[in-house]
């Protein structure tokens, strides 16, 4: 019995459907009030769902009887990756399941300065308080979702036949997919041998690097485009953030941005990689851009 929150998420859809597909059953956690439409989306996969609130510890931890693990997907703010974490974890530990498996889907953050990343202290700070738990935790980083480069993050300038860099362009970067990232999730919650950190990429290329598949699948000359160092990026993102400080914005143009910094800096370069744990084809960026570019050419 696999308890997982988030369900209804792009992400946490995708490890529910992973996990269904491998006989497994997996009981959804849902905030009182999920849509019906979600509701039975969920319930037509195969999904328990049961709609639960948070702020009541007993009913959270009832949800969780009988979990061989619990995985988190929840995305959020502090309220969620912190707080709303927090009291899953609580009763993940209150009804004895155990394992855990928290929203830490990202880069390296560990190796982050304190407060460099908005989004990812979050995990820091969850981090200090899972620890503590009397749980088994591992924690899933994935580098960057590698869909992000199919124009829903400027990493890629398609318009003007380029690929954007800041500092050095031979940095390498760790990606993969959102539907990989979901298969080994799955994977791992069914591993009951899984160390606290596993560390997957299912490419890892530098801007030249990216610069040179792009003018492979288009016959286009792409070339790096790199308007400064780090320290000036820095910088830009600072002003921008002074400017437009929405603290309720999950993914303001800063967020983007210091997620970008963080990646070209290098300090949140895997250390290793985990890939071959389990038997899994990994998606490359040149497989994930062929097939986006195949898709815009239809329409």
């Amino acid at each position: 019995m696999i308890i997982l929150a988030g369900a209804t998420g792009d992400l946490g859809g995708r490890i529910a459907t992973e996990l269904l597909n491998r006989k497994s059953k997996v009981t959804a956690i849902a905030r009182v009030g999920i849509s019906s439409e979600k509701k039975m989306k969920l319930e037509s996969q195969g999904c328990r769902v049961l709609e639960v609130d948070f702020n009541d510890p007993k009913a959270l931890s009832e949800a969780c009887i009988g979990g061989s693990v619990v995985i988190s997907a929840l995305s959020g703010l502090r309220d969620t990756i912190v707080n709303a974490q927090t009291q899953l974890l609580q009763a993940a530990v209150s009804a004895n399941v155990p394992r855990f498996i928290p929203s830490d889907f990202a880069l390296d953050f560990t190796k982050l300065p304190a407060d460099w990343n908005r989004n990812l202290s979050f995990r820091n700070e969850f981090r200090e308080r899972v620890d503590k738990a009397n749980i088994k935790v591992t924690s899933i980083l994935n580098g960057g979702f590698m869909d992000m480069l199919t124009g829903k993050a400027p990493f890629i300038l398609f318009k003007m036949n380029r690929v954007l860099c800041w500092g050095n362009p031979d940095q390498l970067t760790d990606w993969t997919t959102i539907e990989d990232t979901a298969r080994f999730t799955a994977f791992a919650a069914l591993d009951s041998e899984t160390p606290r950190y596993l560390r997957i990429a299912g490419d890892q290329f530098s801007a030249k690097m990216l610069a040179k598949v792009m003018t492979e699948l288009t016959s286009k000359e792409f070339k790096v485009f790199r308007p400064g160092s780090l320290g000036l990026f820095k910088f830009i993102i600072s002003v921008v953030k002074r400017f437009n400080n929405d603290t309720e914005d999950l993914y303001p143009a800063w967020q983007g941005m210091q997620y970008m910094h963080n990646m070209y800096s290098g300090v949140g370069k895997l250390s290793q990689l985990d890939n071959d744990r389990y038997k899994m084809k990994w998606t490359s960026a040149k497989e994930l851009l062929h097939q986006f570019l195949k898709e815009t050419a239809t329409h």
